[in-house]
Formats: structure tokens, sequence, C-alpha cells
């Protein structure tokens, strides 16, 4: 489920894996060019290490156009619970500007609760092209884990 509190996005899931399990699959390099991005959407490459202070880099390359990239700044890490970053495209869109992803991760038993938040965005078409992202992103993600 999704939805935006002004033009912050609002997610939540629950994963079929243990938070450890999660967890990995969001900081390690390998497994998030699995899962990552929109429905089509390859990841030719990914650094990512999960240190605050830490730069992110991850390319990603659309069924048809130009390979493009997102990257940040690791601002949190709290070790299979929460991680937070700065999100910025490269090349950005003149309606992007930086947001701040924050994913929280809660033991449900043998599965995962995820909340994640991202914002603030400087316009409903750019919250709306996250929210789809991300939703196609967590549909892989849930797949990968099963």
């Amino acid at each position: 489920m999704s939805a935006s509190d002004r033009l912050w996005l609002r997610m939540t899931r629950v994963l079929p894996a243990s938070p450890a399990e999660v967890w990995s699959a969001m900081t390690d390099p390998d497994q998030l060019a699995l899962w990552w991005g929109p429905e089509g959407f390859t990841v030719p490459s990914v650094e990512f290490e999960p240190r605050v202070g830490a730069s992110y880099r991850i390319a990603m390359q659309p069924p048809e156009g130009e390979t493009f990239h997102l990257e940040g700044e690791v601002r949190e890490v709290d070790l299979h619970h929460q991680l937070a970053y700065t999100f910025r495209w490269d090349p950005a869109d003149p309606d992007d500007r930086e947001t701040v992803v924050t994913i929280s991760l809660r033991d449900d038993r043998d599965r995962t609760g995820v909340e994640l938040t991202q914002g603030e965005f400087a316009t409903e078409g750019r919250l709306s092209l996250h929210d789809g992202g991300w939703s196609d992103s967590f549909e892989k993600l849930e797949e990968l884990l099963d």
C-alpha cells in the first residue's frame, strides 16, 4: 500500500524472509542488481556500501533508451533495522530534487515488515513515478526472497 502526505511517498510491505535476509537483499550490490528498478529495467552496475557517509551509485537501463544513474549518500545504518540515504538522479529531470529514502524493517516471525518513506518531492508527477518504481521493485524483491 502507498499513500502520499503532501509530496511524501509512504509504502509498507511484508516480505517472506527474515530481517537479516531482507537487509542483505537491500544492501548487497549483487542482490540489489537483481530486483532494483521498474519492471523491464536492468541494473548493469551497483556501487553500494551500507556505511554512514558512503556514497553509492546505481546504473539503470530501461528496456529502450540510454542508461542513467541514481546516486546519493548513506545517512543512517542500523543493522537489520533501518537504512536511510539520499536519492538523486543523474542526469536530473527539471522537476527532480534530492530526496531522502528511509527503510525500516520489523521482524514479523518468519517474515519482515518493511516501511519505506521518501521525499519530499517537487511535484505529484515525480512522486507518482517513484511510487510506481518502488512498487515494481518490491514485487521483484518479494519474488527473489520467496
